[in-house]
């Protein structure tokens, strides 16, 4: 994962590495959004173990919502 990019693609196939690599995404947003203290995190379930993690305008600060697409 690349700490310095607002989008991380979160590709597993056993639920223990989902959910692994997605807890390790929020925390590397969440560093990101501090900085900026305006921008939440959207996480997005493509299909089962494929998931986007992104900071969004859309989602208020401090705050992780999710959604299936």
């Amino acid at each position: 994962m690349d700490n310095s990019t607002e989008v991380i693609e979160v590709i597993a196939d056993t639920t223990r590495l989902v959910e692994a690599r997605l807890d390790a995404a929020v925390l590397d947003l969440q560093s990101m959004a501090t900085h900026s203290g305006t921008r939440g995190i959207m996480v997005t379930r493509l299909n089962p173990g494929h998931y986007i993690v992104a900071l969004s305008d859309g989602v208020p600060f401090g705050q992780t919502h999710e959604r299936h697409r």
